[in-house]
């Protein structure tokens, strides 16, 4: 059985399939973890506008790594969420 994460922007429990995650590593490199086995601190968000809009808006990457995450994460984000589509 697969095991549910929440969705950083609007606080949801879905299937882990169902979320992109996004992971610091030890480095406090922030990257998107295609795979799901990055070492790391992961933050999980649904692989949809709505929710990509509340990632930016509320900045809740920052939050969640508890650092500054530069805006070019938000991008890249935003450019595999969109290239899904």
């Amino acid at each position: 059985m697969e095991r549910e994460r929440m969705c950083i922007a609007c606080r949801q429990m879905k299937d882990k399939k169902e979320l992109l995650r996004i992971v610091k590593n030890k480095d406090g490199v922030i990257s998107i973890d295609l795979t799901g086995k990055q070492n790391g601190r992961g933050a999980y968000v649904c692989k949809n506008t709505e929710c990509l809009n509340k990632l930016k808006k509320q900045k809740s990457l920052n939050r969640a790594f508890k650092s500054n995450v530069d805006e070019e994460v938000y991008r890249n984000i935003e450019e595999v969420l969109l290239g899904n589509k």
